[in-house]
């Protein structure tokens, strides 16, 4: 195959946009905590950028898209520390079918599994020792998401070569099971096994700093055209469809979430705004290749008005997933991976496409759903009894930022430094929600 400089130079710049996802995470991330937990919650995403860099060069790679064990996940040896990944016997670099050299893919792939963990956080904010996440990290990427990956997109179980390919081919264009699935049922197992925050429940617990929030919503917007125009792997019609999808189903699901919340609140808010953004890019994410323009935005409608209630019932089933990754991960990627059983315009029930695509989409997301809760339970559980996840209750009530990073974010008003800021929580939406 030929080096196709077109598409290599989309990829790269695909690449790219996905990264700054993660940065845009934290701000999203951290405005949404309180003002003396932001540094920690921001460092939890760039700990997950620190650590995936290194052991997806090392095994990650390998174990994603080597050569299957079992049909579960690639073997680890097989290309560690990416021998045999980049060059052939002659030294010269490795193309794909699409003319892009095979490291460009390592590049795109990488970010994937950074931003998948780093959502994670968002579920276990204001409590959680940093030491132990960053072991988190390197074990939950190792054992969850690579095997993943490898079992949807590697030619494993979930794949088009997996034993349910008889029944329809699975579709997950960019990650509906392998990222937000994965990562949703992942927060709610953390969120169970570490416990609630102190007072959640009692005292209304609210962003910080929407700007800041809003600036990372729009950031995560902007990088995920990387994240799902670029799961094309070239420039063509299929980015581009993927490309005009995604700016639907975004768009109506703010809508869908602001309507939600002027019905049931009284009033549409930058917070609902930006989290109806992230709705909709996560229900559109599995489905970006597959549906029409106008299917987007009735896929987005959906997304926004399901996710703006489902971040409601941690209260009233008392578990407590700090910034909402169930409600809108595992949620929208849940109605994303649904819809295209519903939805594709070449196999989808409401276009004469039969059941079938609807069957295996529920056999897929259902399998993501008990590995990644088995497998993040486990993890959980063995450092819980090994390191601890929790900060003391002093540390958490006085701030995280000083106790685990011997600084605050905003020194000159003493936040952190001092007891004065002792409200109770990390984000979220409103006091009428809580009741709810």
């Amino acid at each position: 195959m030929e080096l196709d400089t077109g598409a290599t130079a989309w990829m790269l710049m695909s690449a790219s946009l996905v990264l700054l996802m993660t940065p845009g995470l934290a701000l999203f991330y951290g405005g949404m905590t309180r003002s003396k937990s932001v540094l920690n919650m921001m460092m939890m995403s760039f700990g997950a950028m620190a650590v995936i860099g290194v052991v997806y060069v090392l095994w990650g790679w390998s174990m994603s898209y080597g050569g299957s064990v079992g049909g579960i996940v690639g073997n680890p040896f097989e290309q560690f520390g990416l021998s045999g990944a980049i060059y052939d016997a002659q030294g010269t670099f490795l193309i794909d079918d699409y003319g892009v050299p095979t490291v460009v893919g390592v590049a795109f792939q990488v970010t994937f599994a950074i931003i998948t963990t780093a959502l994670i956080s968002g579920a276990i904010a204001d409590r959680t020792k940093f030491s132990t996440w960053m072991v988190f990290v390197a074990l939950w990427v190792t054992l969850a998401y690579f095997p993943m990956a490898h079992m949807v997109w590697g030619g494993g179980l979930l794949s088009g070569d997996g034993p349910f390919a008889s029944i329809a081919t699975p579709v997950d264009f960019a990650g509906g099971t392998v990222v937000h699935i994965n990562a949703g049922v992942a927060g709610l197992v953390l969120a169970l096994v570490i416990g609630k925050r102190k007072g959640f429940g009692k005292v209304p617990m609210k962003p910080h700093s929407l700007p800041l929030t809003m600036l990372g919503a729009a950031l995560l917007w902007f990088g995920w055209f990387g994240f799902n125009a670029g799961s094309a792997f070239t420039a063509d019609g299929v980015a581009g469809l993927a490309w005009v999808n995604t700016t639907s189903a975004s768009a109506a699901a703010v809508l869908g979430w602001l309507v939600t919340e002027k019905i049931r609140d009284g009033h549409a808010t930058s917070l609902g705004a930006a989290s109806g953004v992230v709705a909709g890019l996560v229900a559109i994410t599995p489905a970006a290749g597959s549906l029409s323009p106008v299917g987007s935005l009735g896929l987005g409608v959906l997304a926004g008005v399901l996710c703006a209630l489902a971040v409601g019932l941690k209260y009233r089933l008392g578990y407590d997933d700090s910034l909402d990754v169930v409600g809108v991960h595992l949620v929208g990627g849940l109605v994303g991976t649904l819809a295209i059983g519903f939805l594709s315009t070449s196999t989808g029930l409401l276009y004469g496409g039969g059941a079938a695509q609807l069957v295996v989409q529920i056999i897929i997301a259902v399998v993501a759903m008990l590995f990644s809760g088995v497998i993040t339970a486990i993890i959980a559980t063995v450092l819980k009894a090994v390191m601890g996840w929790r900060v003391g209750e002093d540390v958490e009530v006085a701030g995280i930022d000083q106790a685990e990073h011997g600084e605050s974010a905003y020194e000159a008003l003493g936040v952190g430094r001092f007891s004065s800021d002792t409200s109770v929580g990390g984000a979220v939406r409103t006091t009428t929600e809580a009741k709810a």
